[in-house]
């Protein structure tokens, strides 16, 4: 019956076919299209280093207390990590399908802060970081310098500092990974002959450049209450956190008889470098460093 209705009415069975087709038209650019529907499980990557750390040991001490307490977290199915041999550490947690990756990432947030009194300081002083992350790689990138002008550590800051932020705000961009991950760091070269010789250990000369290069406010001059008369208020800057090599050689480690000073460059050298030289990345025989975005 509807359909003989429509069929004996042309004309308004036309009318009506066009305002759907427009409203239709309309719809598309309103209404939101998933187009590519999520058929993979969200994954939600927990990330630590502990330097100088082998890898047995960053299981005892970093593996063991984390994944104890994220195992069992709401609708995770399975969990994987590894304990590199350069001191870092990788947990990615499974979550089941349908699952909100941002709420599975709070979640997981939640269980990490409950391990990090058990993790290692120095483990905690590097950072920690809980972040959703994607399996599916877009594409990688190469910088490099053509004439090699410029080496691997200037080139892998370059990118951290201009191009990397400027990729990830780009919408359908998930995650940038920077590899290799050489960011400037000071690095202090010690002799252990010099030690042995002043009675020191590396232990001493680590607690001496923690106790100097520090950021210290050093209050004001003039403030109140002041004596009549004061008329200014000034600001005490002082020397923070050490810039340069110089600087850090010049650190004291040990007063001796006699007002004998040690400091930093008479046991060892220092030099602005990377914090680590567990990774390289090379393209046609050049220094570079690689972008892989998700």
């Amino acid at each position: 019956m509807i359909s003989r209705f429509f069929i004996n009415r042309p004309i308004f069975a036309s009318v009506i076919s066009i305002l759907i087709v427009i409203a239709g038209g309309v719809a598309l650019f309103v209404l939101p299209v998933a187009q590519f529907p999520n058929i993979t499980p969200p994954v939600v990557q927990v990330r630590a280093i502990y330097p100088g750390a082998d890898p047995q040991v960053v299981a005892d001490t970093v593996a063991a207390p984390i994944e104890q307490q994220v195992n069992g977290v709401d609708r995770m199915i399975y969990m994987s990590s590894t304990s590199a041999a350069d001191g870092s550490y990788t947990l990615n947690v499974t979550f089941e399908l349908g699952t909100d990756p941002d709420m599975a990432t709070v979640l997981t947030q939640n269980r990490v802060s409950q391990a990090l009194p058990r993790v290692p300081q120095e483990v905690q002083r590097q950072g920690v970081t809980t972040q959703k992350v994607s399996t599916t790689m877009v594409t990688v990138l190469s910088v490099y310098s053509p004439d090699q002008r410029y080496d691997g550590l200037y080139i892998a800051n370059y990118v951290t500092i201009n191009i990397k932020d400027v990729l990830a705000r780009i919408p359908g961009v998930g995650n940038v990974q920077v590899f290799p991950q050489q960011d400037y760091g000071m690095r202090v070269w010690l002799d252990p002959d010099k030690l042995e010789s002043r009675k020191l250990t590396a232990n001493e000369v680590y607690q001496a450049i923690s106790n100097q290069n520090i950021q210290v406010a050093a209050g004001q001059i003039g403030q109140r209450p002041a004596p009549k008369g004061q008329d200014f208020q000034l600001n005490i800057k002082t020397l923070g956190r050490l810039e340069d090599p110089e600087q850090f050689g010049n650190i004291i480690i040990k007063t001796g008889e006699g007002g004998r000073i040690t400091r930093v460059k008479d046991v060892g050298r220092v030099e602005l470098g990377a914090q680590t030289y567990d990774q390289t990345s090379s393209i046609d025989g050049a220094p570079c460093n690689s972008i892989i975005i998700y």
